[in-house]
């Protein structure tokens, strides 16, 4: 599936990144919550379950909507009126991305970089593959807030502050 290319204005890419990314993180998370849940209950002390995940997912299902809320009621809404001043929002912004991205890891290694046991049942390969897609969704949207609209918006090493 190809991704559509993100609009160049930081107004455009704000609404982009809510409806591209927000989104569907939204809608993945719960549902690869429950399917792990799942997984972790019927193959409970299997040598290769991702006993955990399930956990990890919930956690991540409230520390991404309080930064996509903090991003959706307060940063874009100044990127949409060109504000200045946003170091520190953007950094806070940042430092959430590095949070995620710490727990990314930790998902990675819970499912043995999402390598299928021989045999997996059809949840699970259907949990590794939407976990796959989420953590590529991510990677993306940190990615593209990260190295495209933040730095449109600090002045930071710039001289400008």
């Amino acid at each position: 599936m190809t991704r559509p290319l993100p609009p160049r204005d930081p107004s455009d890419l704000t609404r982009f990144i809510e409806t591209e990314y927000h989104a569907k993180h939204r809608t993945q998370l719960p549902e690869l919550a429950a399917l792990s849940e799942k997984v972790e209950a019927v193959h409970a002390g299997q040598a290769d379950v991702p006993a955990g995940l399930a956990s990890l997912l919930h956690r991540m299902i409230g520390e991404l909507e309080v930064h996509m809320k903090k991003e959706e009621l307060i940063l874009f809404p100044a990127i949409r009126k060109a504000a200045t001043g946003l170091d520190v929002p953007i950094a806070a912004m940042r430092a959430d991305h590095d949070d995620h991205e710490a727990e990314v890891e930790q998902v990675r290694h819970l499912t043995n970089g999402l390598a299928l046991p021989d045999g997996a049942c059809r949840s699970w390969t259907r949990l590794y593959a939407g976990v796959g897609e989420f953590l590529d969704d991510l990677a993306a949207h940190i990615r593209l807030e990260n190295d495209v609209l933040f730095p449109q918006f600090e002045t930071q090493g710039t001289g400008h502050v």
